[in-house]
């Protein structure tokens, strides 16, 4: 029994998606579309890749318009068949049109067939229907009395020649358009609409093949027993490219598989390596395709040319770190601190689309609004993405599917509203989830990428999500209450209404909105709407279908700030983000039954030889290196690779002078039973090696005050923050293996002179009463030495890390020029990129700009390094004595927690006195306390559900 190859749609409850899921809905194409397509004389547009069978039935030609194919056959080969009798002669077709070379190879008894079928074409038109055959029979009328001759009056001519004569015939039947336009000729030619779509790089070999099905390396697909014996053969449209292969039914326009290549390619010919006469086996690191040629002379041609294909193709071999992508040269590149200017350019740079929009991320909030203060629906992210979907641009959206029930340890990111919302505004959103947890045996691990790419020429990623909570910039504010505006002093849509530390007094949004609708926006100030005003330590999210009704109450509660990075990157680096995400889109929807339907588009990645034909460049883009990084898996990717970490453990360890990391999570420090990732190592050998040569080494690490789960911490916090806690403390204090043990054990108290542990805080006025809260530290970034930074998805733990977990993105970007800056109080040629980044850092952490006598030139300088230290001790002090606030060094146990809940703060008994120790506050930046619940057993106990499940999943 053959296996089956297309499954089940998904079946959903919401009555108007499951109408498109059983559709077969590719957009139609506008007739002015289609008659751009039909006149184009130079290439075909990527946009036919999105709608062939609307181009097909359209009746779109497969040859450029106007565009000549010349051709010559000027090299022959003679073999035996099996036959004892029979000579063949196989001749070279060298094939050219418009900017397209290739070649063919044929017999004479193909050219004979070719022959023969355009003779009884030319008859048969004479009695098919008028109307619907006009085009031809115009074409035929056109066409001189009679068709060229193949044989002419001398059959028996001299080998020699008949090269020449084949070229003249061939020639002659491509100047007519009658001929060059049947199917016939279009299939000797080897021809198909995806031959002359530029960006899809240059026309490789293409031809019908038999495929075998099945031979999917990954559990769970091939056949009980094993796909050599259940199996069938379907005759498939093969196409050759320079860094993937698919096949499709050509009748049908549906591409129904993409192989790309990667470094484990490797093409095979022979019953050895497919148990078929004439076949040829293609293998990649997930499947092994076996086709099967018409005979071993084709076999080795398709072997032949695949192999000249992809010999250029940057992803055959392992780079860098044991990467998938090389360093991309002079890329341009722009890095974000904070959501608002990421957003911001994000939101212009989807306006731009006109082909694709991929974006993946671990939550997405469809009514987030990408500009503020909102005036209007505009900036909406689901309203944008509805918009090009309206325009023809084919969005794509791959969602972290989360675990479900009692014992779900995610946030709340409720990704099935997500995907309904999003494929309900318009047809060409298509959106799929990933994993499916019971069959691919994925409960602990989670997709973690945040990317967005357009057109595959422009990329953002990095650690932001487009999710509620995400958007902030360096006011780090608070409180987000209504503001009474006069029309003349209404914003323009995009900028950022700066209500300070003394917010107006509490009042409702000035609209009548519903739980899905915000209502009239006209005159809104708020920057955060519904949602998106939150403190998820004090109340998780819940409710997400209800996106515009509050999650707490803004006039008592403070939000808590959210600091994150993000990047953008342009040309080939945008190109290997892009396959990225066309991997995973194609993986997954080959690993998921649902999903494996035409509904689901299958994605191609656009050839990196056009990558330097930008459509768009986001305004403060500079020049520099980027390589792309990742950590990826079987069950995540189909491919196994760590190098994030890799890179990690590389740049630390080259690093000459510092190294600055900021970092949701801060959980290393290899002991090869619960943490294996070797980030924490290389910190401490490189500040022992600098130690033992005498050399001045910093190291700057800022991490949250607190974990990021929902949880009392008047009370000690919930289990799920109180296992982060012991990891982290784990890493850098308590315990053999921390990075502070091991620098005492060499140098006692000097540690204190390489390493400084930070988090941030900030403080403003809530109605009449003085609050504080702790800002939310969820970058994922290390700088080293003013001259490279790298930015991504990816925490600092083992679920990021290894690659064997959680799927991660990152980028290394070096800098390629310098400028002159200061080290260690020399001069020193710095990079221009990475410079301006770590500057911006600490510019806001130490309130440089309210404090002029802050120089943040020099990282390591001594006088740098104390002012960093004070800074951050003076703060905490100040919190400690008018907050008392959480969590601080001066509480080692529960006791100790509960006994300062019932004492009086300063910011209550004397907010005057408070408010005037407060303006010695500078920056943002507090010391991490080392000695927190020192005392307490952070570990969750065992009857909680927390420790029920596997350490790894807090690791």
């Amino acid at each position: 029994m053959a296996c089956p190859e297309e499954e089940k749609v998904e079946v959903t409850l919401v009555p108007r998606l499951m109408r498109r899921l059983y559709s077969h809905d590719e957009s139609s194409l506008t007739q002015d579309e289609l008659d751009c397509l039909k006149l184009n004389n130079e290439e075909h547009p990527f946009l036919v890749t999105h709608h062939l069978r609307a181009v097909r039935e359209g009746e779109v030609p497969l040859l450029l318009h106007g565009t000549p194919v010349t051709c010559r056959v000027h090299s022959t080969e003679r073999y035996t068949t099996r036959s004892k009798v029979r000579v063949c002669t196989l001749y070279t077709v060298w094939l050219t049109h418009g900017q397209f070379t290739w070649t063919v190879k044929r017999k004479y008894k193909h050219f004979q067939e070719l022959h023969r079928d355009l003779y009884k074409h030319k008859i048969l038109l004479h009695f098919l229907p008028l109307g619907r055959y006009a085009a031809q029979r115009q074409q035929l009328e056109a066409m001189t009395e009679e068709m060229p001759t193949l044989h002419g009056a001398n059959r028996a001519r001299r080998a020699s020649s008949k090269p020449k004569y084949l070229e003249e015939y061939l020639g002659s039947l491509l100047e007519n358009d009658f001929c060059r336009n049947y199917h016939g000729m279009l299939e000797f030619l080897d021809v198909s609409l995806l031959s002359f779509v530029k960006d899809l790089g240059p026309k490789g070999l293409e031809g019908f093949i038999l495929k075998r099905s099945g031979g999917h390396r990954i559990q769970g697909l091939n056949c009980i027993g094993h796909d050599q014996f259940c199996y069938r053969w379907s005759r498939r449209w093969l196409v050759a490219k320079d860094s993937f292969l698919l096949y499709m039914k050509r009748e049908a326009g549906e591409i129904s598989f993409v192989l790309l290549f990667d470094p484990e390619l490797k093409v095979q010919v022979g019953r050895r390596f497919t148990d078929t006469k004439y076949g040829v086996c293609i293998q990649n690191f997930t499947r092994n395709l076996v086709i099967k040629c018409s005979s071993y002379r084709q076999a080795q041609w398709w072997k032949h040319e695949i192999h000249r294909l992809a010999e250029p193709c940057d992803f055959l071999k392992e780079h860098r770190f044991q990467g998938f992508a090389p360093p991309r040269e002079d890329t341009l590149t722009k890095w974000y601190v904070n959501g608002s200017g990421y957003f911001s350019d994000l939101a212009d740079a989807l306006e731009q689309a006109k082909e694709e929009i991929f974006i993946t991320d671990w939550w997405l909030s469809p009514e987030m609004f990408l500009k503020r203060p909102a005036t209007d629906n505009y900036w909406r992210l689901d309203e944008i993405l509805k918009r090009k979907a309206e325009q023809g641009v084919k969005v794509c959206v791959l969602l972290y599917k989360e675990v479900l029930g009692k014992y779900k340890l995610t946030l709340a990111i409720d990704s099935d509203y997500s995907k309904r919302t999003l494929m309900d505004r318009h047809p060409n959103i298509k959106v799929m989830r990933h994993p499916d947890h019971v069959s691919s045996i994925v409960f602990l691990w989670a997709h973690h990428e945040k990317m967005v790419a357009i057109d595959q020429s422009v990329a953002f990623m990095g650690g932001i999500d487009l999710a509620y909570g995400r958007w902030d910039d360096s006011h780090y504010r608070l409180t987000d209450l209504c503001a009474a505006l006069t029309p003349s002093a209404r914003p323009e849509t995009g900028d950022v209404v700066d209500q300070g530390s003394d917010g107006p007094a509490s009042q409702p949004l000035a609209t009548e909105q519903t739980s899905t609708d915000p209502g009239d926006l006209t005159d809104n100030t708020q920057l955060w709407l519904g949602k998106d005003y939150s403190n998820f330590i004090n109340k998780d999210w819940d409710q997400l279908d209800h996106p515009f009704e509050d999650n707490i109450d803004r006039s008592k509660v403070p939000r808590m700030p959210w600091r994150d990075l993000a990047t953008v990157h342009h040309g080939k680096a945008a190109r290997d983000l892009a396959r990225h995400f066309v991997q995973r889109w194609n993986f997954t929807k080959m690993f998921t039954n649902k999903h494996n339907n035409n509904f689901y588009p299958c994605l191609l990645p656009k050839s990196h030889s056009t990558a330097d034909c930008l459509p768009f460049v986001v305004p403060g883009s500079k020049q520099a290196s980027v390589q792309v990084l990742r950590s990826a898996d079987r069950w995540s990717t189909g491919t196994c690779e760590s190098s994030i970490h890799n890179a990690y453990i590389h740049t630390i360890e080259n690093s000459e002078h510092y190294i600055y990391i900021e970092n949701q999570f801060f959980i290393s420090c290899a002991d090869g039973k619960n943490i294996h990732n070797g980030i924490g190592d290389a910190i401490v050998n490189r500040i022992l090696r600098a130690h033992s040569e005498q050399k001045k080494y910093r190291v700057y690490v800022v991490i949250p005050l607190l974990p990021g789960f929902e949880g009392n911490i008047n009370e000690g916090g919930g289990n799920s923050m109180q296992a982060i806690l012991h990891f982290i403390y784990r890493t850098i204090c308590r315990g053999d293996f921390s990075i502070l043990a091991r620098l005492k054990a060499h140098m006692q108290d000097q540690w204190s002179q390489y390493i400084s542990l930070c988090g941030l805080r900030t403080h403003s006025q809530l109605g009449q009463s003085l609050v504080t809260e702790l800002i939310y530290v969820h970058s994922k970034m290390l700088i080293a030495d003013d001259r490279c930074y790298i930015i991504g998805s990816a925490n600092i733990n083992d679920r990021s890390m290894l690659g064997s977990r959680d799927s991660e993105l990152a980028v290394l970007v070096e800098d390629l020029e310098r400028v002159p800056s200061r080290m260690g109080g020399e001069l020193y040629q710095a990079g221009p990129v990475t410079l301006a980044l770590r500057k911006e850092c600490f510019r806001v952490l130490l309130g440089a700009d309210s404090e002029p006598v802050i120089d943040i030139q020099d990282p390591i300088g001594d006088e740098f390094f104390e002012v960093w230290n004070k800074t951050a001790e003076s703060n905490t002090r100040i919190y400690d004595v008018i907050f008392q606030c959480l969590p601080t060094d001066s509480i080692h146990s529960l006791r100790a927690l509960k006994e300062l809940t019932s004492v009086a703060r300063l910011c209550e008994t004397h907010p005057e006195r408070a408010r005037k120790e407060l303006e010695a506050i500078k920056g943002i930046l507090v010391h991490f306390p080392l000695h927190f619940l020192a005392e307490v057993d952070l570990i969750p106990p065992l009857s909680s559900k927390e420790r029920m499940i596997p350490m790894e999943v807090w690791t």
